[in-house]
């Protein structure tokens, strides 16, 4: 994508046919209407040819989609957060919830477009020069259990305790031992993960909480940064890094379209 005061073309022969199966226009999200598209593909079996609805200043990522295929595959997903990022790359855009499906184009403009023009204008303002990115950090086991072990008496009596015996006679310490470790865990999260808002806080323009998806995970942000600050933003994660080397492994992704910070329209509805 990039950006470009040409309109796109009309929708090619595939899209002619639409007596054989009912379809409907699946929106991905909202980007700025000078914004011209190359050859993409979105969700859908075969996948669908990816357009620009068009309205005011703003335009809709749609495709068309057959409405007696439900989506909710793992590819279907994959296209939608592939589009959206790829976008984000290079332009802004207000990324929509997945399964958004409207009757047709026509629809698009007069229920999503019309009446929440200004608003998305304002969002893809907001978003200008800006992206997401994710940190995802998770905890070297070995490291982590010897950390606690060390660090908290009742952990390090109760794998004494267990050392060598059966499991059923050992079962209630067993259990035990694994509430303190998970307790330790999830306090050290909670500190790792203070640590690093703080450090990050003035490279970024805000920056959400995620929830951990698994029990060794030690960080787990999403930051809006500007986008010609992500070299500042690796130098800091490096710095963790070597910080935390042999104890937390640490991942960057991004840039991502700003999917923990902005809600549209159609998502604030759906929170009331």
């Amino acid at each position: 994508m990039s950006s470009s005061t040409d309109r796109s073309r009309a929708a090619g022969p595939e899209q002619a046919d639409r007596s054989a199966v009912s379809t409907g226009s699946y929106v991905y999200g909202i980007v700025p209407v000078d914004v011209e598209l190359d050859d993409a593909r979105g969700v859908g079996e075969p996948p669908g040819r990816v357009k620009l609805i068009r309205h005011g200043e703003i335009a809709a990522l749609v495709s068309d989609v057959a409405t007696n295929r439900p989506l909710g595959k793992p590819q279907d997903l994959m296209a939608h957060q592939r589009l959206l990022d790829s976008a984000a790359a290079e332009v802004p855009v207000l990324p929509l919830r997945f399964g958004a499906v409207m009757t047709d184009d026509e629809s698009v403009v007069d229920e999503l477009l019309t009446p929440h023009h200004d608003a998305f204008l304002a969002g893809l303002k907001e978003l200008e020069g800006r992206a997401e990115y994710v940190i995802k950090g998770r905890y070297a086991e070995r490291a982590i259990l010897a950390e606690v072990l060390g660090e908290n008496a009742e952990a390090a009596r109760l794998r004494q305790e267990i050392a060598g015996k059966p499991e059923d006679a050992t079962w209630d310490a067993r259990i035990r031992l694994g509430e303190v470790i998970n307790q330790s865990v999830e306090a050290k999260r909670d500190a790792d993960t203070r640590a690093m808002v703080e450090a990050l806080a003035p490279l970024c323009v805000a920056i959400a909480v995620r929830e951990a998806t698994h029990e060794q995970d030690a960080v787990h942000l999403a930051a809006l940064v500007e986008t010609d600050r992500q070299d500042e933003l690796e130098q800091a994660l490096d710095e963790f890094a070597r910080r935390w080397e042999g104890r937390v492994d640490l991942r960057l992704i991004g840039p991502l379209a700003a999917y923990d910070f902005v809600m549209t329209p159609q998502q604030e509805q759906e929170g009331e």
